[in-house]
Parts: C-alpha cells; structure tokens; sequence
C-alpha cells in the first residue's frame, strides 16, 4: 500500500467538515425559518463543495481496501476501529482450538505406534525403516 498517512488524514478532515456540514442542515431544516434560507443555501454550496473535495481525494486513496465486515460493524453502530481487535482475538480462538486438535493427533500417533508396535512390532520395524530411507 502507497498510501501516505497525510492523504488518509486529509479525507478524514474533509468527510469530518461534511459530515458537520450534514449535521448544521438538519438543523436548519428541522426548525427552518424563512430567514435561515440565505444561511441554509450557504451551507448547500459548502455541501457540494465538501463532496467535489472527497471527490479529488479519491485518487490518492484508492488503492485502500476495507473489508466489508468493517462496514458491517458501522451499520451495527460499532465502532470500526475494534475489528482488528475481533479479528485478531477470533484468530487468537481458532489457533487455540487448532492447537488443541494437533496436540490431540499427536497423542493419538503416539498411542497408536504403540500399540501397532506391541501387536506388529516386525511390520512396524519394516515400516520405520522403509520411512527413514
């Protein structure tokens, strides 16, 4: 990723500024007066002029992948920020179980080169010494 961290910083800006921007117009238009349009159109064109900004800033960020499960974890309400903490704590999980399971083979090879060894133990020794070839 060629990604600089100012290209990234100088979107969150601009989505921050329009997304304040989106928050004043609610605002305005929850509770609109006749005399607020001159206020409500200057906040029109400061939208538009937010949305051509992400617009030019598009091209230094697009080759940013977010997994969609990001996306995910915001239409929830969560904060996206904690996925790589899920992520890493669900790999955490999943290794912990796989372990287990190859701890578990490893017993199982074990007892049972044993026992093939006290019942067969002249196939056995032809088996270890064709493997070790």
């Amino acid at each position: 990723m060629n990604i600089s961290m100012t290209s990234l910083e100088n979107l969150e800006t601009q989505l921050e500024l329009f997304i304040e921007n989106v928050r004043q117009i609610h605002i305005i238009v929850s509770d609109f007066q006749p005399q607020s349009q001159t206020v409500l159109n200057q906040k029109l064109q400061s939208l538009v002029h937010g949305l051509q900004e992400v617009d030019k800033l598009k091209s230094q960020v697009q080759d940013v992948h977010v997994p969609l499960e990001v996306f995910d974890y915001i239409d929830q309400g969560r904060n996206p920020q904690l996925y790589t903490k899920d992520c890493i704590e669900k790999a955490l999980t999943k290794n912990e179980q796989v372990k287990g399971k190859i701890d578990a083979y490893r017993k199982f090879k074990a007892n049972m080169l044993l026992e093939l060894t006290r019942i067969f133990p002249n196939e056995l020794t032809k088996y270890r010494a064709k493997r070790n070839e």
